[in-house]
């Protein structure tokens, strides 16, 4: 029973989340509901046995959507005095989050507890004697290794396509010649002068 509460809790959570975080004016509100979106999604992961999955939700999708932030912020130009003065403001929305998510993990680690949820037909049996990271591997590798690679590229384009974003020519910024560096010989760049004593150097 318990195990079906905690199901609609986190459903009717992570689709709510999911609308607020696309109705949302305000991109740090926005943020904020993406990630109770992650972490409500991970719960329903935890409720299926998959520990790994829920893992990787939290730490790789909400320190993703950490540094998109960063990033929008870089490329926006927003003022980082008018950010700060804003943080008062969104203190307790931040807080009323925090505690939301502080009670989910509690929640999931006590249904973590109790066990997986029993599910009567699945489209794919596992071997109860794998654990799960072994079950994901053997399968990610073997029969969706094509799809895992493409997933590898599509990820490697988004990561140069936000380089090329961020990227800005600056004025004023002496370029290095590496060639011109190298042809420069030792006598070019040192000059022995035999200065009088008490008299300074002629440049």
């Amino acid at each position: 029973m318990i195990h079906v509460l905690a199901f609609y809790l986190f459903a009717i959570l992570v689709v709510s989340s999911g609308a607020l975080t696309i109705l949302s004016r305000n991109p740090v509100h926005s943020v904020l509901w993406l990630i109770m979106a992650f972490f409500n999604a991970a719960g329903l992961m935890v409720l299926l046995g998959a520990e790994f999955i829920a893992m990787l939700l939290v730490i790789v999708y909400v320190g993703a959507v950490a540094v998109l932030f960063l990033f929008v912020v870089m490329m926006l130009d927003i003022d980082f005095a008018e950010l700060r003065a804003g943080f008062v403001n969104y203190l307790p929305f931040g807080l009323l989050i925090a505690f939301v998510l502080l009670a989910e993990i509690v929640l999931g680690i006590g249904l973590w507890s109790a066990g997986p949820i029993e599910l009567a037909q699945r489209a794919a049996p596992v071997n109860p004697e794998l654990s799960n990271i072994q079950a994901i591997g053997g399968l990610l590798y073997t029969r969706y290794i094509f799809l895992f690679e493409a997933a590898g590229i599509v990820l490697l384009v988004a990561m140069i396509g936000a380089i090329v974003l961020t990227h800005r020519a600056r004025g004023g910024v002496r370029g290095q010649n590496v060639a011109k560096q190298n042809r420069r010989r030792p006598q070019d760049a040192v000059r022995n002068v035999n200065q009088p004593v008490g008299q300074g150097v002629e440049l």
